[in-house]
């Protein structure tokens, strides 16, 4: 599958995920900027999109202010959402990973709303609860809905597998150069030197026996995008 129509994908894939959300009971709203910290995560083929939105509409001063926070501590993942599938098929140890509301808000968040809206990324359109986080100080989030989110990131991971996924900062820093982009375009990651890791294949989908029948309607449009090809 070639760059153009993964991109393809997974704008369908966003798209349906967005129509599933649209019909969901949650306190999320325009200026709730809560869970907009400074540990989302998303795949290669998710920055890639992201960073030719912010360079066409003339947003790459977003680079620098990136650029800026980089010494902060941030959620660098050290497992994919596939490699956890295939770790625990194989019942191995999955390892521990820290992440920190308190290490800060997103870098490229300008007066609560975010520069790159209309593109961001799966792991900012998950983010949903049934009540206010700000007033709560927590999310809560219905278990089919958490079924529901790992598959879409399996399979924006699998339609990616080739490339990467690591923190927004470090993808979209990786990005910045017109060489990364073009290798990009041409198959070629280098995720380890960049701070990421390497993608994979959906080995199983991660789904409870409870959501199994009450997935499929989900799941087939998944398919139907083109998430297999």
């Amino acid at each position: 599958m070639d760059l153009n129509k993964k991109l393809d994908v997974l704008e369908k894939i966003y798209k349906i995920y967005d129509d599933f959300a649209g019909n969901l009971d949650v306190a999320c709203k325009k200026y709730c900027y809560t869970c907009c910290t400074r540990n989302v995560t998303l795949t290669t083929l998710e920055g890639y999109r992201i960073v030719d939105c912010l360079i066409s509409d003339g947003k790459a001063y977003l680079f620098d202010i990136i650029q800026k926070d980089l010494h902060k501590r941030r959620f660098q993942p050290s497992i994919t959402t596939n490699l956890l599938a295939e770790l625990s098929i194989a019942e191995k140890d999955i390892p521990d990973e820290k992440s920190c509301y308190s290490w800060g808000e997103c870098p490229i968040l300008t007066d609560r709303q975010c520069p790159v809206y209309k593109v961001r990324p799966f792991g900012c359109r998950c983010f949903v609860s049934k009540h206010s986080c700000s007033e709560k100080g927590y999310a809560k989030v219905d278990e089919f809905i958490l079924s529901v989110n790992n598959i879409f990131l399996q399979y924006i991971e699998h339609i990616d597998s080739q490339g990467c996924s690591g923190n927004l900062i470090d993808v979209l820093l990786y990005f910045e150069s017109s060489e990364a982009r073009q290798n990009y375009r041409d198959g070629v990651s280098n995720c380890a030197e960049n701070n990421l890791i390497s993608n994979r294949s959906i080995p199983a989908l991660m789904i409870p026996p409870e959501h199994r029948l009450k997935i499929q309607p989900i799941l087939q449009a998944i398919l139907s995008a083109g998430s297999e090809e």
